[in-house]
C-alpha cells in the first residue's frame, strides 16, 4: 500500500478567518509532519458564521510561512470566478510556493449561504459544470505559457500570453470534486490529475469510483491522487486500500481555534508506511 498522505483542511470561518492564524497553523502542522494545508473557498456561510476569509490571501500567507506543504483551495467553484484572473493567482501562488499549489475545482453550491443566488451567479448545475469544463481548458492553455486565442460558451480570450509561468509543468495539478455515484464528475476528474469524492459514506464507493478512472485512464493511475475527506478520529486505512492517496481533515464550519490545534498535534496519519 503506498503511503497516504494528511493535510489539515481549513474552513476559513471566524476563527480562522485570520490569515496570520491560519499561516501559523500551516507552520505548525509542516513542523509535525503533515504534509498539507487545503482552504474551503467561500464567500458567505449560513450562521451562525459571521467572518469569512479569502481563500487566496490565506494561502499566500501559508505559502510564505512554510515550505514543504502542498496547498490549495479545495475546491474553488470556478464558475463564480474569472478564469483569466485565475490563472494569474494560481501561476503567481505556484511561483510564491516553489510549485506547491494544487487546485481543487468543482461546481459549487447555492445550500450553505445562498452565494451564488445572493450575487446574480448561474444556478444551473449542468450550465455551471459547462463553464467549469472552459475555465480548466482556458487555466492549461495559458499555464502553457502560449498566447491564449479562445472563444468559448461563455469565455473570451483574445491573444493574451500569461507570463511567467507556473514553476509545476505542464501547469498547476488539478483536482475535480463531485459525488461519487455521479458519472459526470468522474469523467471530468479522468481527464485532470485528480479526483476529490465529497460525501463519502463507506469505502466500496470509493473503491466503485476508482475502478471507473482505472477504466477512464488506463495505465495512467501511478500518478493520479484520489483525496478523501473524514473526521480526524475516523479510520482512513480501509479508503487507502480502496485507493485514496490523500486524507483531508473534516472540521466543522465555525471550528473553534483550539480544537484545530488539537488535531493538528496529535499528528498526521499515515497507514501503509513511506
Amino acid at each position: 500500500m503506498n503511503r497516504l498522505r494528511s493535510a489539515l483542511w481549513l474552513p476559513l470561518f471566524d476563527d480562522l478567518a485570520d490569515p496570520r492564524v491560519v499561516a501559523r497553523l500551516a507552520a505548525d502542522a509542516e513542523e509535525a509532519g503533515w504534509d498539507g494545508c487545503f482552504v474551503w473557498d467561500h464567500l458567505c456561510w449560513r450562521a451562525p458564521v459571521r467572518q469569512v476569509a479569502d481563500p487566496w490571501i490565506a494561502l499566500a500567507a501559508i505559502a510564505t510561512a512554510t515550505e514543504r506543504l502542498r496547498l490549495g483551495p479545495m475546491v474553488s467553484a470556478l464558475a463564480r470566478r474569472r478564469p483569466v484572473k485565475v490563472a494569474r493567482e494560481t501561476a503567481t501562488l505556484d511561483r510564491l510556493s516553489a510549485g506547491r499549489l494544487i487546485l481543487g475545482v468543482g461546481l459549487g453550491s447555492d445550500r450553505f449561504g445562498g452565494e451564488l443566488s445572493r450575487t446574480g451567479e448561474q444556478l444551473d448545475d449542468r450550465r455551471r459544470g459547462r463553464m467549469l469544463d472552459e475555465s480548466v481548458a482556458i487555466l492549461a492553455a495559458a499555464w502553457s505559457g502560449e498566447p491564449v486565442r479562445h472563444r468559448g460558451e461563455h469565455y473570451t480570450v483574445d491573444d493574451i500570453t500569461f507570463l511567467p509561468r507556473p514553476v509545476q509543468r505542464p501547469g498547476v495539478p488539478v483536482w475535480a470534486a463531485g459525488f461519487p455515484g455521479n458519472v459526470k464528475p468522474i469523467r471530468r476528474a479522468a481527464r485532470l490529475d485528480g479526483f476529490f469524492p465529497v460525501n463519502l459514506e463507506h469505502p466500496d464507493q470509493l473503491a466503485e469510483a476508482v475502478a471507473t478512472l482505472t477504466e477512464l485512464r488506463p495505465g495512467h493511475m501511478a500518478s493520479y491522487d484520489i483525496a478523501i475527506s473524514l473526521p480526524s478520529d475516523a479510520d482512513p486505512l480501509p479508503y487507502a486500500a480502496a485507493g485514496a492517496t490523500w486524507w483531508l481533515t473534516e472540521f466543522d464550519p465555525g471550528v473553534r481555534l483550539d480544537t484545530v490545534r488539537g488535531v493538528l498535534r496529535d499528528g498526521p496519519t499515515s497507514p501503509g508506511g513511506d
